[in-house]
């Protein structure tokens, strides 16, 4: 396996990108006209046989990027958003997003992150489904890891993890229970390298099953682009090999946002996010936490760090062009990885900065392309192109 180098060619390819978006002037009825290709409705006909029915749509955009890792990556970013007979406007729209990637590597990556509410919302099911074979860079474990590390793991991985809550209580509370099966398998990685050395639990493959208890508090009124409410989501799963797994380990995560109107004169949202993450036990690298990616700490290789235990927090300023499709963004943040979360100091602590743009390409249910660009420490970038928010 030949040892992963960096490149400008990516960044050259997005600045390109850039440049034709931002010097292009369309029409706002020709940029209609553009999403309809990519915009499909399940139950078009049905709807319009019944106004009480929402009109099911699902988007979709041709995605593509470069990794010198993965070579070109070409694909699809989706999302499918619909309601179910029966649900009138206080039922909040479920949201299904897809992404289908593959690269000239032959390595594939199919994701849906999935938020679906029943009539009146009295349930919530959600989850993750993940198939992927996708490099990862590999540091070693710990927030001190040098750049001088770097090396490729290759692996396949199936995620499963569908959660099913009731509401109770209150308007925006629902509580329940799921499982979570995550399957490493097919395992790559360089002979002589750090892995091979060092070995960590589960460097040549795992299975992790373990049955989930968790609660959510989501008072957001838009699940796509939030302009208001908090959101809260608490989960903690036991992992044992009597479920069938290969290491007995407790996982406990939890994800709290807000959203905030800056002005009655506009549209402008600042939103915060913190999050964790926290195991005990015998744990295989797979469950490990990773420090990165495009959601947060935005301009870190995802898996950057790594160890068992991560605190992070971000905060964005979204702009709105009045009579406009186009926003900007600006966000910041910081976190750490930890053995033990105990180990917590503020001097320790890693920023991140960045900005990005955004397109509004369904007006009706405030659904955004995004760009940004996001700086770590050291000046180290990365850029991340998509649907809907980071968060």
């Amino acid at each position: 396996m030949f040892k992963y180098r960096r490149t400008k060619l990516g960044l050259r390819w997005l600045l390109v990108v850039t440049i034709c978006l931002s010097s292009t002037v369309v029409q706002a009825q020709t940029i209609d006209k553009l999403k309809e290709i990519f915009t499909f409705y399940p139950n078009k006909k049905k709807a319009a046989r019944d106004s009480t029915l929402y009109v099911q749509k699902f988007i979709a955009a041709p995605v593509f990027t470069y990794k010198p890792e993965t070579n070109f990556a070409f694909g699809t970013g989706a999302k499918y958003l619909f309601k179910f007979d029966g649900s009138g406007d206080e039922t909040r729209v479920s949201n299904m997003p897809m992404t289908l990637q593959y690269t000239l590597n032959s390595q594939f990556f199919l994701y849906s992150g999935f938020e679906v509410f029943t009539n009146q919302e009295k349930w919530v099911i959600e989850g993750n489904l993940l198939f992927q074979n996708y490099p990862r860079l590999y540091y070693g474990i710990g927030a001190e890891t040098p750049i001088r590390n770097e090396e490729q793991y290759d692996y396949y991985q199936f995620l499963l993890e569908p959660i099913f809550l009731k509401r109770m209580f209150f308007r925006y509370l629902f509580v329940g229970a799921g499982f979570r099966y995550n399957h490493i398998f097919k395992t790559e990685f360089e002979p002589d390298g750090l892995i091979a050395q060092n070995q960590p639990n589960g460097f040549d493959g795992s299975t992790s099953v373990g049955a989930e208890v968790a609660m959510l508090y989501d008072s957001r009124s838009n699940i796509l682009n939030a302009e208001d409410g908090w959101y809260f989501e608490l989960t903690h799963g036991k992992y044992d090999k009597v479920l069938g797994g290969t290491d007995i380990f407790n996982l406990t995560r939890f994800d709290l946002r807000r959203y905030i109107s800056v002005s009655k004169k506009n549209k402008d949202i600042l939103a915060f996010q913190v999050l964790g993450q926290f195991s005990r036990g015998d744990l295989p690298f797979s469950e490990y936490s990773f420090f990165g990616g495009k959601d947060i700490m935005r301009g870190y290789q995802e898996g950057r760090y790594v160890d068992r235990d991560l605190l992070a927090t971000q905060v964005e300023y979204r702009k709105k062009f009045e009579n406009s499709r186009w926003g900007l963004v600006a966000f910041a943040g910081t976190g750490d990885v930890y053995h033990n979360v105990n180990e917590f100091q503020f001097k320790n602590l890693k920023p991140n900065v960045g900005a990005g743009a955004r397109f509004t390409i369904d007006k009706a249910e405030n659904l955004n392309l995004r760009f940004d660009v996001g700086f770590g420490e050291s000046g180290k970038s990365g850029f991340y192109f998509g649907i809907a928010e980071a968060f």
